[in-house]
């Protein structure tokens, strides 16, 4: 089955798909705000790691520095981790790190946020995000349907399920669900995503 991207909370890109855009919260440390960002875009991941390489005059990106900058990035961070279990804002660091690098890892850490406050919409974003990328459209319904639980209104999740049954193959219900957002949210930005999406049905 071809899997099309979601629109979702990102601090980080990683994997660029096709059709939809993608949404998600990469730098925000709170729970409230959902800033955007579209990885249809092929762009570099902006971490510590390939940030350097945005200058021209630096290095350029090769397996191997990016590998031992990957791996220094890593341990610090989970360093971090260990010495301070319950910090929220490094767990959510190094979840968002590992979503580039090792996105079955970061699933153990957005666990963990989410243990702590069930509640963090742009957690349960960035674990849509990642299962969604593992064709696992089930249980990234399952953490959108949570998003529209404790946020009805978020607009940017209600889209989401309609990219969810667009990969699934029911066309009629994704524009069903698109429909409903360019007539209830025509100033929202993700009213003209929805509209691009249903000229692509």
């Amino acid at each position: 089955m071809k899997i099309k991207p979601l629109y979702i909370y990102l601090p980080l890109a990683v994997v660029l798909l096709l059709f939809l855009f993608i949404y998600t919260n990469k730098n925000d440390k709170s729970a409230g705000t959902i800033p955007t960002g579209n990885i249809e875009d092929k762009k570099m991941p902006q971490d510590s790691i390939h940030e350097k390489f945005t200058n021209p005059l630096s290095e350029s990106p090769s397996k191997s520095n990016v590998t031992e900058n990957a791996k220094h990035e890593t341990e610090m961070l989970k360093k971090q981790v260990e010495e301070h279990p319950n910090d929220t804002l490094k767990l959510k660091e190094y979840a968002d790190f590992l979503s580039e690098h090792n996105p079955k890892e970061a699933i153990k850490y957005y666990d963990k946020l989410l243990r702590i406050n069930p509640k963090r919409i742009d957690v349960l974003f960035s674990l849509s995000f990642i299962y969604y990328n593992q064709g696992n459209l089930s249980k990234t319904e399952e953490l959108t349907n949570k998003i529209l639980y404790y946020d009805k209104d978020n607009v940017k999740a209600y889209y989401n399920l309609g990219a969810i049954a667009a990969s699934k193959g029911d066309k009629e219900k994704a524009r069903q669900i698109w429909n409903k957002i360019v007539t209830e949210h025509p100033n929202d930005e993700t009213a003209q995503l929805a509209k691009s999406s249903l000229a692509k049905l």
